[in-house]
């Protein structure tokens, strides 16, 4: 099996709507076990806290906007660079604006995964 840009662009489309509907089913799908996700203050957040704040409602979504800057391909493995024009609530704090990530998607046997985020700081 091989990745190509297409899959990766579709697979973050997905995501997206994933995100904004909190599909938990979905995301624990796509979000590797041992995922490792770097917030913009330094934080660790791991797949089962993400799911958590999921499921808890912790997110509302008003809007994302994403736009995939960079998909770099290295064998069974993509690094991604999307912004995120964002809108909504996160633990009951207003969030607005553009985010910039670095996900790294990984294929396995049951498809594409998230392995790792990060949210550098501006």
């Amino acid at each position: 099996m091989v990745i190509n840009r297409t899959d990766i662009i579709e697979i973050e489309k997905s995501l997206i709507v994933g995100i904004k509907t909190s599909d938990v089913e979905f995301l624990d799908s796509i979000l590797h076990d041992d995922l490792l996700f770097i917030a913009p203050n330094g934080q660790t957040i791991t797949k089962e806290m993400d799911l958590a704040s999921h499921r808890a409602k912790e997110m509302a979504v008003e809007r994302l906007v994403s736009t995939v800057e960079d998909i770099s391909i290295i064998g069974d493995t993509a690094t991604v660079v999307v912004v995120y024009d964002t809108e909504g609530v996160m633990l009951g704090n207003p969030i607005q604006g553009k985010f910039r990530y670095v996900r790294v998607w990984k294929l396995f046997a049951d498809g594409l995964k998230v392995i790792a985020i990060t949210l550098p700081t501006s």
